[in-house]
């Protein structure tokens, strides 16, 4: 298995796929998948692999999509963030294979697949994502796409993580330990890549926040969803290199600036 910033560095969001279902052994690999992953904020993510045709699931932006993975969570406080961890961990496992995969939120025919999700009340179900064998060309539409969101770009580490307060920014070299979380959160994706992760770094602890640029919906707060999977980025890539920690809610006492919110802090064992 590649190492998870090998992985994160080498994913890119897929729109355009071989046009083919999923073969039985890939099929039962995502089925293993979805139903193993967990996440340290404690609320359930329910995932379902479902068939394009069956279900009449299809997005604007997606070319050749033969299946596709969706979740719902209930409408509790921290649902938004453990569904995006819970989702990019699927997209990162889904990689490793040599899947492809999108998240989705605006772009799909949303009454199709809540039926199929049977999302109740009390319920809801963010994102979506087609998953199958990337195409050797994108379509004309994903080459657009990229180029308008400037999908592959992404903000200087010193402009997002800061030292002790956000007065002051973070060099990598200060980051210490953390740096490479950090820099593989980075390059986590987001919706219109607003990239709305902010953290403060000190004393072993590390304070993530969200910059708020898009105004919330039914849906909820899609930038959560966004801070789950940049979370998820970060917790995976600590895993990997020995750093034992855990998620904890904090009151840092740091001035935030305008339109930003405290979400929660990783806390590395002493």
């Amino acid at each position: 298995m590649p190492r998870i910033v090998d992985t994160i560095r080498g994913r890119r969001s897929v729109r355009t796929f071989e046009d083919q279902p999923l073969a039985p052994e890939d099929r039962a690999y995502v089925e293993r998948v979805i139903q193993s992953i967990e996440t340290p904020f404690g609320t359930p993510v329910e995932f379902r692999l479902l068939d394009a045709a069956e279900h009449g699931l299809k997005s604007p932006v997606v070319v050749g999509a033969h299946d596709y993975v969706a979740a719902k969570v209930k409408r509790v406080q921290g649902a938004e963030l453990s569904l995006g961890f819970a989702f990019e961990t699927f997209c990162l496992r889904a990689a490793e294979r040599g899947l492809g995969t999108v998240m989705l939120a605006a772009s799909l025919s949303r009454k199709s697949f809540e039926k199929a999700m049977e999302v109740g009340a009390g319920e809801v179900m963010p994102v979506a994502s087609p998953v199958g064998y990337p195409a050797a060309k994108l379509s004309l539409r994903e080459s657009m796409m990229r180029k308008a969101i400037k999908s592959a770009e992404r903000l200087p580490f010193s402009q997002i993580f800061f030292n002790r307060s956000f007065g002051t920014h973070l060099s990598p070299a200060e980051a210490g330990h953390f740096e490479e979380p950090l820099q593989m959160l980075r390059l986590a994706p987001s919706a219109t890549n607003k990239q709305p992760w902010r953290a403060v770094v000190g004393d072993g602890v590390v304070h993530f926040y969200e910059e708020h640029s898009l105004k919330e919906s039914a849906l909820g707060d899609i930038q959560k969803v966004d801070m789950g999977i940049a979370l998820s980025h970060f917790w995976l890539t600590a895993q990997e290199q020995g750093l034992e920690g855990r998620f904890v809610t904090l009151d840092p006492a740091i001035a935030v600036p305008q339109n930003t919110e405290y979400i929660t802090s990783f806390e590395a064992a002493r």
